[in-house]
């Protein structure tokens, strides 16, 4: 019996979803939770075989409990509604066994299960099409600086901050600006966000 945390916060799909995987003959939903810190808890108590989640979730969201998760001997896998290339990358580096879109069946989303059960990796493929499509032209640096900005915080705060100047910052900023060809520090942030290269 596959054995299953299921992690997602609209109660009405979590639902859905338990009982739709509890139809199939060799699969068991073990616990359900609406946040990442609430799956880790779970998985920890009950050691499943593998955990489903969801991306956006509050308190933790899906990808930095699956980074948690990275060397536990549960299968994490990523059941979203965002086709975004940094959700997609950190996903990757996080080593998820299976990132798929929830508009997929359930006949498929349980035949992928069991794939992952056997040691396959499972993306869905227009995931991978807009990973390859858009990848993240911004360094670690800029993107700690963009991070900042959209935490609300002023050029002087991020300077002194990350011990740079002021005009270091604003150059920084001038660059971002240049790379997500746009046309002020708003825009910037929002193209950062909607891409998903934001913590």
């Amino acid at each position: 019996m596959i054995r299953i945390v299921l992690a997602e916060d609209q109660n009405l799909l979590r639902g859905a979803l338990a009982a739709l995987l509890d139809l199939e003959e060799d699969i068991t939903v073990v616990g359900q939770v609406s946040s990442g810190a609430e799956a880790l808890d779970l998985v920890a108590k009950e050691a499943p075989d593998i955990c489903l989640m969801d991306i956006e979730m509050p308190v933790m969201t899906g990808l930095e409990a699956a980074e948690h998760l990275k060397d536990a001997p549960c299968k994490v896998i990523i059941l979203t509604t965002f086709a975004r290339p940094g959700y997609f990358e950190r996903a990757k580096k996080a080593e998820v066994s299976g990132y798929l879109l929830k508009d997929s069946s359930s006949e498929s989303l349980a035949q992928s299960i069991r794939q992952i059960m056997t040691g396959r990796r499972i993306y869905s493929p227009e995931l991978i099409d807009i990973a390859f499509e858009a990848a993240n032209p911004l360094t670690a640096r800029e993107i700690e600086i963009i991070q900042s900005l959209a935490e609300g915080k002023t050029t002087k705060a991020i300077a002194k901050d990350l011990h740079l100047s002021n005009g270091t910052v604003r150059n920084y900023v001038s660059i971002i600006l240049d790379k997500l060809n746009v046309d002020n520090r708003i825009e910037a942030i929002s193209k950062a966000e909607e891409k998903g290269w934001l913590k």
